[in-house]
């Protein structure tokens, strides 16, 4: 309640950039032409008997280490939902970025949303679990994606050797592990690979005290300049023709 009260719509902003930003993406109603498909997926994974053990996820993550739980239930508590998976396809689609980095993988429902809203990107996604991480291979299979490219592992050991092979990072999406100290680390880690066009998503910044404590200390960034908090989600932008500003979304 004291978020709506403080959010604005369109109306409420006088950024030109922002306006036609929320117009023109975070607004957008339209029924693009992946959705029905990749919900699809989605539908067939919510009446899965599969099970996987889930190992090695971080922070934030709804399961235990070392826990057997069925896909059913991980789409369930830990896919993310339609309205923001098709949030990230029209930031994609969009601004077309080259290169696209996603820590988490999961089933992959919101790498496959990003992947298809450009074709011609690359995108590099990290899982820490290898069974869930070939559950998302399968859907990517499914859905005839080409331009996706998986690793399994700590983020703190696979990080590292991506970025040392990547010359930049257009489009970064952190849905990985939800403590302030590895968020803040992987920020600074893929902040020196950005661009002033460069555009980073950090997923559930209110999950927890230290979560938010850490969005707070990136808007506070030198090189951050506009951040929009949808309050699950926290944009990032670093053009140096835009003022600093802050905006609190109502989505």
């Amino acid at each position: 309640m004291i978020y709506s009260l403080k959010s604005k719509n369109e109306h409420g902003v006088h950024s030109p950039f922002v306006y036609e930003l929320l117009l023109s993406t975070v607004y957008n109603k339209k029924n693009f032409y992946s959705y029905a498909t990749i919900e699809k997926v989605r539908n067939e994974l919510a009446y899965s008997s599969e099970n996987v053990n889930c190992i090695d996820l971080g922070a934030g993550s709804h399961f235990k280490n070392n826990s057997q739980k069925s896909v059913r239930s991980i789409v369930q508590s830990a896919a993310k939902p339609v309205k923001y998976a098709q949030l990230l396809f029209r930031l994609v689609n969009h601004f077309q970025p080259t290169t696209i980095l996603e820590l988490g993988t999961s089933l992959g429902l919101s790498a496959a949303y990003m992947a298809t809203a450009n074709s011609k990107s690359k995108l590099i996604t990290i899982e820490g679990c290898k069974e869930i991480a070939a559950v998302a291979s399968r859907n990517f299979k499914k859905l005839e994606l080409q331009n996706i490219e998986q690793h399994i592992g700590n983020f703190d050991e696979v990080l590292p050797l991506i970025l040392k092979n990547t010359n930049q990072l257009d489009f970064v999406f952190f849905d990985g592990n939800h403590r302030k100290e590895p968020t803040l680390n992987y920020f600074k880690q893929c902040l020196q690979k950005a661009t002033d066009q460069s555009i980073f998503i950090f997923d559930d910044i209110y999950w927890s005290p230290e979560m938010t404590e850490a969005w707070e200390e990136i808007k506070k960034n030198e090189r951050v300049t506009v951040t929009l908090d949808l309050f699950y989600f926290g944009i990032v932008f670093f053009r140096k023709e835009q003022v600093k500003e802050h905006f609190r979304i109502r989505y």
